[in-house]
């Protein structure tokens, strides 16, 4: 099996240098901030993030490409670094400290590409996770400081804790019915939002999430760190990975159910 600790201690780096920037414009008074043209808003954090991104792995990793939310694809080859510079921009420019920058490596292999490192990184919070393919996902504030995450074992619905983002997207694709029966089996839900449910799925303290519409840069750290901790990471169609432009996110042993809720239309 491939060793990716040179590129995951790379990633470490990609996101202290992003902390840095993201945090030092957090909560400025004179943030500037746009709207794109799927009405979703971008701040000059999110678009210096991922310069600053990309500027590093130009010098380190120049034979990788690069595919960013703000910047989009650059370069080609079977390795591919995907970036989303703040995950949670409206949480960023209301000062809402749930917000992170997420950074994976992904190689190309059968099914299509397929994350092998990612780390989320969430300074306003103090938290940092990550993984690497056959390595494990952890948690805390440096690669020699950290704890193994383990997803939960809870195996009944009733006993679940269930987060997600919001209602909207569901009622939209003529989902929510099955969204809202399953909001009514699990023994409690939370709207945490972004990257933090899928977080604490791989830390055990949440044991679903899902989401209906999602990027590629929105997913891809994040099914690495739920899958090395033990969970499962699929679309809503079930297949694996970050491919199917959402997600659900679980222990595993509750997946199918999972998705036979989220698959129940009106």
């Amino acid at each position: 099996m491939p060793d990716y600790r040179d590129d995951l201690r790379l990633a470490h780096v990609l996101a202290d240098a992003a902390d840095a920037a993201t945090m030092d414009r957090f909560k400025a008074l004179d943030l500037k901030v746009e709207t794109k043209p799927d009405m979703t808003p971008v701040s000059e954090a999110d678009k210096s993030a991922e310069e600053l991104i990309r500027g590093h792995l130009q010098r380190a990793r120049p034979r990788d490409a690069v595919l960013g939310e703000e910047y989009g694809i650059e370069g080609t080859g079977p390795r591919r670094w995907v970036i989303d510079p703040i995950d949670g921009t409206k949480n960023y420019v209301r000062g809402v400290p749930v917000w992170a920058t997420l950074i994976s490596l992904m190689e190309a292999g059968e099914g299509g590409y397929q994350p092998v490192v990612g780390v989320v990184s969430a300074p306003a919070l103090g938290r940092r996770w990550w993984a690497a393919k056959g390595h494990g996902a952890f948690s805390g504030r440096s690669l020699s400081s950290a704890t193994r995450l383990h997803v939960s074992r809870v195996s009944r619905m009733s006993d679940a804790s269930f987060a997600y983002s919001s209602l909207s997207g569901w009622e939209e694709r003529s989902l929510l019915g099955g969204f809202l029966d399953l909001t009514k089996e699990v023994w409690r839900t939370r709207a945490y939002g972004d990257f933090w449910p899928y977080m604490m799925v791989a830390e055990g303290s949440v044991d679903i999430c899902a989401e209906p519409e999602l990027s590629l840069w929105d997913m891809a750290a994040n099914a690495i760190v739920v899958t090395e901790a033990g969970g499962t990471f699929t679309g809503l169609d079930g297949r694996p990975g970050p491919h199917s432009g959402n997600a659900a996110a679980s222990n595993g042993l509750l997946h199918d159910e999972l998705l036979g809720y989220l698959n129940q239309r009106y």
